[in-house]
């Protein structure tokens, strides 16, 4: 399933198609107020924002991690404020880091929807491009849309489903955090360090350019299989990160490249919210 739009590939759906609808999903971990700040100082014409805290996020419990998703019913109900209907062409930005867009391209498979994208590139790509941007608030919404799919859930395991693969030979856990973070030298977020038993670290930085000059963010397809090279064909992956946010972006990374996977979106900070979960800090 394609899941990624080249910036060039959007200014042409920009121009032939009339039921697109542009989110702009940038946010930053440690500053709550970055993402609508970003917003205002300028956005592709015509986008609408989405705070990941406010819109995305579910209710949260003891368990189910730092930002677990929201309910799908809730997050259809919101999206159809925006006028998306089940045939609508949704594409997901963000500053290029793909992070908040991936988050929220994910959840819209989950709620169900088939035509959603996330910018490769984000807006440096976009702009780069000459694509118009705009600046201020968002503008006035048309009309109220109506989504009827159904909940796909075929890509997301629990806690459960990971605690029962910790033994599995054919299952290979990737943390997509910082070295650190997984080693357990440092945690910024959480209440403790280290990372799940088993798992892997493969920092979702590394699936990025660093080239400025490049199109899009995500490295060619070549690097990718290289990246991931050492991941037998024949094994089962489940992703995780700290809360459900960075996964995203080795998700859209092993889409690319043809990669099935499953996501596990309670993360490290749902793992370690069960006391009986054991925590490792050697390198695996």
């Amino acid at each position: 399933m394609k899941n990624l739009v080249s910036a060039r590939e959007l200014l042409t759906w920009m121009d032939e198609k009339e039921n697109v609808f542009l989110f702009d999903c940038r946010f930053d971990l440690m500053d709550k107020n970055y993402g609508r700040d970003a917003y205002e100082r300028e956005h592709i014409k015509g986008a609408y924002p989405i705070d990941l805290d406010r819109d995305l996020v579910g209710e949260k419990g003891p368990h189910g991690g730092r930002q677990p998703f929201r309910d799908v019913e809730s997050l259809r109900a919101y999206i159809e404020r925006f006028g998306v209907n089940d045939d609508s062409v949704v594409v997901a930005y963000d500053d290029g880091d793909m992070q908040g867009a991936g988050r929220l391209y994910f959840q819209l498979r989950q709620l169900g929807l088939k035509n959603v994208y996330a910018l490769d590139g984000g807006l440096k790509a976009y702009r780069a491009l000459g694509g118009e941007t705009e600046t201020g608030a968002a503008g006035k919404i048309a009309a109220k849309g109506h989504i009827t799919t159904e909940e796909d859930r075929s890509f997301i395991v629990d806690m459960e489903y990971v605690r029962s693969k910790l033994d599995d030979e054919d299952t290979v856990l990737l943390d997509a955090r910082a070295k650190n973070r997984y080693l357990g030298l440092e945690e910024p977020v959480d209440k403790k360090m280290g990372h799940i038993p088993g798992a892997k670290s493969y920092y979702f930085r590394d699936v990025l350019t660093d080239d400025e000059h490049a199109e899009g963010s995500f490295l060619p397809e070549e690097a990718l299989r290289e990246h991931f090279g050492d991941l037998a064909p024949d094994k089962e992956l489940i992703l995780y990160c700290g809360s459900g946010v960075s996964l995203c972006v080795n998700a859209l990374a092993l889409d690319k490249i043809g990669r099935s996977y499953k996501i596990y979106p309670g993360s490290f900070s749902d793992w370690i919210s069960y006391e009986d979960n054991e925590i490792r800090t050697e390198e695996e």
